[in-house]
């Protein structure tokens, strides 16, 4: 202690009153005598009650390395532990100060609010779920297309192992979690021409079929099922054939259902373009490259007739600017 250095009387009820005021005159206190263990353990309240809980406790560390024996020092440096919701330490301080032959019952009470809430945080911890992670699926005569629902996989995190009845998937959804996705296929394929690709909002797996024969379902076990060969009405027709498609309204129909789910419309949209351009003429063909070329992607026509006369202009929808880049 500083010679002539006068000696700072705060009683409890000072600090209560205000803790603000207590605060500044402690400060100044220590300032000329810093080795005194009471203003530490003092401020150590003050600062509890401003709620500056690290502040308190370091001053009650402060106080008790001055005083060992304090027994309010441990309490105040728990009770700043316990606000911050350090509860073991908060316990393990407070059983300290316990075995202080002067502690009181203060301690008992407050270790009891330690375990009571060590408890509470033990029965709120669940288990982190798995994400859950969409698939769906559709056909073509030639594959079976499997889209898994994951948005930004990494190319390197996406590891798919086809054999002739099953294909196994593992993604990397995170830095700590992995999901497995297994088919046991209901028809066989050719392993070694399907492939996959990864993009910005899904995986798309296209499986190889050894043969055009409709898949009734995508899984399957137990003895062969009867095989169904495509309809007619799905295969390629002669440009001469009396039979037509209305590509336009199913095209529209398709649009609508994208409006109402985006990700379902996608593939729905796809599988229809696949299968339009798939099953068309030639002539049907033709005219599909040529619009969507013509215009930019603005427009898909399946009538030669029309487009192969004249240029396929830009035709955006209503919504929307054309931009050329």
């Amino acid at each position: 202690m500083a010679e002539g250095a006068p000696l700072l009387r705060l009683s409890e009820g000072d600090v209560d009153r205000d803790p603000a005021a207590a605060l500044q005159k402690l400060t100044e206190a220590l300032e000329e005598q810093p080795d005194n263990a009471g203003y530490y353990c003092q401020r150590a309240y003050a600062h509890i009650l401003l709620q500056n809980y690290h502040d308190a406790i370091t001053d009650a560390k402060k106080s008790l390395a001055l005083d060992p024996r304090n027994a309010t020092a441990f309490l105040r440096q728990g009770i700043g532990e316990y606000h911050l919701k350090s509860y073991g330490a908060a316990m393990n301080t407070f059983s300290e100060g316990q075995n202080l032959d002067n502690a009181g019952e203060m301690f008992t009470v407050w270790i009891k609010r330690c375990e009571e809430a060590l408890n509470t945080n033990s029965q709120a911890e669940v288990p982190s779920q798995p994400p859950k992670i969409k698939h769906d699926w559709y056909q073509t005569e030639s594959h079976v297309i499997v889209t898994i629902m994951v948005k930004n996989a990494k190319e390197d995190g996406v590891n798919i192992q086809f054999s002739e009845k099953e294909l196994n998937a593992l993604v990397r959804v995170s830095s700590e979690e992995d999901y497995r996705f297994k088919l046991h296929l209901l028809h066989p394929i050719v392993p070694e021409q399907s492939t996959f690709r990864v993009l910005s909002t899904k995986i798309e797996i296209k499986l190889k079929k050894p043969e055009a024969l409709r898949w009734e379902k995508l899984e399957g076990s137990g003895g062969s099922p009867k095989l169904k060969h495509f309809p007619p009405d799905s295969m390629v027709y002669p440009s001469s054939s009396h039979y037509t498609k209305n590509w336009d309204k199913l095209v529209g129909e398709i649009k609508e259902e994208e409006k109402n789910e985006k990700l379902e419309g996608d593939a729905a949209l796809n599988k229809l373009f696949q299968q339009i351009y798939s099953d068309g003429t030639d002539e049907v063909r033709r005219a599909m490259n040529k619009s969507f070329m013509e215009s930019g992607g603005t427009v898909l026509s399946t009538n030669w007739s029309d487009v192969g006369k004249r240029k396929v202009e830009v035709n955006p929808p209503e919504d929307m600017e054309w931009k050329k880049f």
